[in-house]
């Protein structure tokens, strides 16, 4: 039996048992979601509100979850190791005089042993440790799995694929508040930055080339999102339909970290070209650490002209051209520059990729997240995410797309060893855009350690 299936005793029963039941009603209470809507009637929002707390979707075949269940109102509509493992606690300590109870949160389709034992799935590590869940995607033709056993050393022969057509990644659970303010933006920059030459037919420019929903952008739309997670994580039998989609994509339209940024989010889907500062009343120290913001990360997280911060601002000078990117927080990282090597606990998550190139050669890649390479088959996608919105950031802990990052500290310092990685791979005059804003001297991006206190004040007042 996996540890996280043994008996706690004494006291943290009694503990896990409170924590554990004031979790779970707050993420299913509608009560504690309140309705925000500015039109009259409100009857698509109260309707999603309903459907985003139900887990017994009458007719749909489901497994009883409901999107509260993941998307937890009390944490910011994330779900937060802290908060997996009190659950999970508190499962094991009402099981102890009661059998039968449950938390739809372990569901066997995100037990780490699904695979190999199905219904039977008890092994909740990456749940519990690293609040992930499973995601899913079907493998490009040109890219396969590899046994590691049969491949010690690169070589395409030696190497054999193991014959699936899809691959099982780990991703957090991604904040729902304001995600009206990001997704498709029809802004640039538009990816990829090149043109691409197609791999066995495969669309080298993936879906969704201006912004999306989820870590790798690969939904267009709020219906098409949540039509996914109904299928995957609530595993319903009939598809949903499509007036339920509106409704979810209605309420979640109405969640926002503030009321500034609803505000904010009202000016963009007007089609201004004048956008509210959603930033609210501001001390010296936060003032100062805004503009070490605006120096140092809106070049890909937005600035006066992207206030939203999840699509780069191309108003700066020379601005950088991608839209995607990779910053080197999947496993196994780089050993130069700094990076924090990644814990075993996210570490077991790697997986061996064999690539096919457009010239028929093969790349060998050792990650536990190709990013949109799953999209694509480009090799340039290897670990490219979307940017993520920075709104209420201080609220949903941790960050990036494997909650690799405890801390906004943590995560200051991974882009220290990101930027330090960058550099290194650059000579002067040729500087990408995300260090430097002439190509020649490196002035973006690095925190000075004077200038820490005043931008970790300004993110977390965000």
């Amino acid at each position: 039996m996996s540890v996280f299936g043994r008996h706690l005793m004494g006291a943290l029963f009694v503990a896990a048992l409170s924590v554990g039941g004031r979790i779970s009603s707050s993420a299913q209470g509608l009560g504690e979601i309140k309705l925000n809507c500015q039109n009259t009637p409100c009857d698509s929002v109260a309707r999603g509100r309903a459907a985003f707390n139900d887990g017994k979707l009458q007719g749909l075949g489901g497994n009883g979850r409901s999107c509260a269940d993941c998307h937890v109102p009390s944490e910011s509509f994330q779900l937060s190791p802290a908060v997996a493992r009190a659950r999970f606690e508190a499962l094991l300590a009402r099981r102890a005089v009661n059998k039968n109870a449950d938390d739809p949160l372990f569901r066997p389709i995100d037990a780490d042993d699904f695979r190999e034992h199905g219904d039977r799935a008890n092994d909740y590590s990456n749940l519990v440790e690293n609040g992930l869940m499973r995601v899913t995607l079907p493998l490009p033709p040109n890219v396969r799995l590899i046994n590691p056993a049969t491949c010690r050393t690169p070589d395409p022969i030696a190497c054999r694929p193991i014959g699936e057509t899809s691959v099982d990644v780990w991703r957090a659970v991604m904040p729902v508040n304001n995600v009206a303010i990001t997704g498709p933006d029809g802004v640039p920059p538009i990816w990829p930055p090149a043109p691409r030459v197609a791999i066995m037919g495969i669309d080298p420019n993936g879906p969704n080339r201006q912004g999306g929903y989820q870590h790798d952008a690969r939904f267009g739309t709020l219906q098409e999102q949540a039509r996914g997670a109904l299928l995957a994580h609530a595993q319903v039998t009939f598809e949903p339909p499509a007036g339920m989609l509106d409704d979810l994509a209605a309420f979640q339209r109405t969640l926002f970290s503030s009321p500034a940024a609803g505000v904010l989010a009202g000016a963009i889907a007007s089609g201004s070209t004048m956008f509210p500062d959603p930033d609210p009343e501001l001390t010296e120290l936060e003032r100062r650490g805004k503009v070490v913001f605006n120096r140092s990360c809106a070049q890909c997280h937005g600035g006066v002209l992207h206030p939203s911060g999840s699509t780069s601002d191309a108003g700066i000078p020379r601005p950088i051209r991608a839209r995607y990117h990779n910053i080197q927080t999947a496993c196994p990282r780089p050993a130069s520059d700094g990076f924090a090597p990644c814990p075993p606990r996210l570490a077991r998550n790697a997986r061996l990729y064999r690539v096919m190139l457009a010239d028929g050669s093969y790349q060998f890649v050792t990650t536990s997240d190709p990013g949109r390479l799953l999209l694509t088959g480009q090799p340039a996608d290897l670990g490219a995410m979307d940017v993520t919105q920075l709104r209420g950031i201080s609220r949903t802990a941790p960050y990036f797309h494997n909650n690799s990052a405890a801390t906004l500290e943590q995560v200051l310092d991974h882009y220290d060893a990101f930027f330090r990685f960058v550099v290194s791979q650059f000579a002067p005059a040729n500087l990408p855009a995300i260090v430097s804003s002439n190509g020649t001297v490196v002035d973006r991006g690095f925190i000075a350690p004077e200038e820490r206190p005043a931008l970790l004040a300004y993110l977390n007042k965000l």
